[in-house]
């Protein structure tokens, strides 16, 4: 495989590895009967930042970016390729198959989820908790300050990316930082401004499993909330490009 096939395959494998075991916290979490179940935000929240970790693990030759956001605002902060072992050119057709790997890949992990809690769907009898294990919705809703909260979270995400060499300094994403810091920055950002909104910061994370929730034949499941998609996908982009921006300006003047 060229550098790309080999990018697109890494971004896919970590992708669906941090849905599988993001969403399965969830799942563990909020699905009837699981051995989890009850274990509560803080279990959440862990649960996500250590399905990063293995995420960007497994994608190291990709950069690990595994988030469109990412993607944009490492592109929006001036690098010139996608780090990590392939050393991609950035240009419009590379750019275009990370954000579709990332798709596809939490798509896969979200249908793998599915299949691990099978019987647990079945059992679920609230609609809501089902789709809450694929994708996020907001505590209080008001579609304007939902987008602000993704936005700001987003924000601190990529930020902290770019500014430990996830991008400016031409390192590539995520696996720049190396896995443990990207696992706390997550766990820091779900503890924090993780409330409102159940912290998405990752269109791929939310839009591809909200996708499987839709296609997936699960009993009794209701709608996917389709009114609400569009804020962790919009959010997130706005937040990622803001952050990208930002650095050409903030970084030099903190000497980062």
């Amino acid at each position: 495989m060229d550098n790309l096939g080999v990018a697109f395959l890494s971004e896919v494998v970590g992708t669906a590895l941090l849905v599988l075991l993001g969403c399965g916290v969830v799942a563990n979490v909020a699905l009837a009967k699981t051995k989890g179940l009850g274990g509560g935000f803080l279990m959440v929240t862990i649960g996500w930042g250590f399905a990063v970790f293995t995420g960007v693990i497994a994608a190291y030759n990709s950069g690990a970016y595994l988030n469109p956001a990412v993607v944009l605002g490492v592109i929006a902060s001036g690098a010139d390729n996608f780090g990590g072992a392939a050393q991609v050119p950035i240009n419009v057709g590379s750019t275009l198959a990370y954000i579709a790997a990332e798709f596809v890949g939490a798509i896969l992990g979200a249908v793998v989820v599915w299949l691990a809690y099978k019987q647990h769907f079945d059992a679920e009898p609230v609609a809501a908790n089902k789709l809450g294990v694929f994708s996020t919705g907001p505590a209080i809703r008001s579609y304007g300050w939902n987008l602000v909260t993704e936005i700001i979270g987003t924000f601190v995400l990529v930020f902290v990316v770019i500014a430990f060499g996830g991008g400016r300094q031409g390192e590539g994403g995520l696996a720049a930082l190396g896995a443990l810091p990207v696992a706390l920055l997550v766990l820091v950002i779900g503890t924090s401004i993780g409330g409102p909104t159940g912290y998405a910061i990752n269109p791929a994370r939310d839009l591809g499993p909200r996708i499987a929730h839709f296609i997936l034949p699960i009993k009794g499941k209701g709608g996917s909330d389709w009114s609400y998609s569009w804020v962790p996908v919009v959010g997130p982009v706005i937040g990622g490009l803001i952050a990208g921006w930002s650095s050409l300006v903030l970084l030099p003047i903190l000497g980062m």
